[in-house]
């Protein structure tokens, strides 16, 4: 299993940024309702400035090349869990199966209820940004995202979608669902970058 616990590090910060409390809940928070999401049904999309647009099923999704990670999550509203265990894709293996383009520079989450959020490409290219599925061992809860949802250990949690369905290769930043309404849009956790 990668550890990317030791994450902050790299941030020059505590393993709990400032104003974040650690909880051992996880608690639930989302724009609206839960949708519903039928993994049969579901299905993976990813277009833009890349060589191959992909579209996958939930079968041919989680065939990729997958790992389970064991990372730390902080809501920008306050509170962080420790040590939770994702399993997934990680970002650069859906790169390399897309064939991102030079002139892509940013990325834009889609996800099955219409939220959307962005990222610099160079933020996301990272093995620790992942498409997860799986929960310390289960199925990803669908009122976590499931079936799958990205999950963002460097950023806020608002950066990684839930209900994901699929991910856009930008050549231009644009902003997603939370930063037009005056959230960071890089959401740096040991920066406390909560609102622009």
């Amino acid at each position: 299993m990668y550890d990317a616990t030791s994450l902050h590090e790299e941030f020059g910060g505590d393993r709990l940024p400032p104003g974040q409390r650690r909880t051992e809940e996880f608690p639930v928070l989302s724009k609206g309702a839960t949708p519903s999401v039928d993994r049969e049904a579901w299905t993976f999309e990813v277009w833009g400035a890349v060589d191959e647009s992909l579209s996958l099923s939930f079968e041919a999704f989680t065939d990729l090349p997958s790992e389970t990670q064991r990372q730390d999550f902080h809501c920008v509203t306050g509170w962080s869990r420790f040590d939770n265990e994702f399993t997934g894709v990680t970002f650069p293996t859906v790169m390399e199966a897309a064939g991102v383009r030079d002139e892509a520079v940013h990325v834009m989450f889609h996800a099955a209820d219409g939220y959307t959020t962005n990222l610099p490409l160079a933020d996301c290219a990272r093995r620790e940004v992942l498409f997860a599925w799986a929960l310390d061992g289960d199925p990803l809860p669908a009122d976590h995202g499931g079936p799958v949802r990205v999950v963002t250990p460097h950023r806020y949690a608002y950066k990684g979608a839930k209900w994901v369905t699929g991910v856009e290769f930008l050549t231009e930043p644009e902003r997603g669902y939370w930063e037009r309404r005056g959230y960071s849009n890089t959401a740096n956790p040991w920066e406390e970058e909560r609102y622009a």
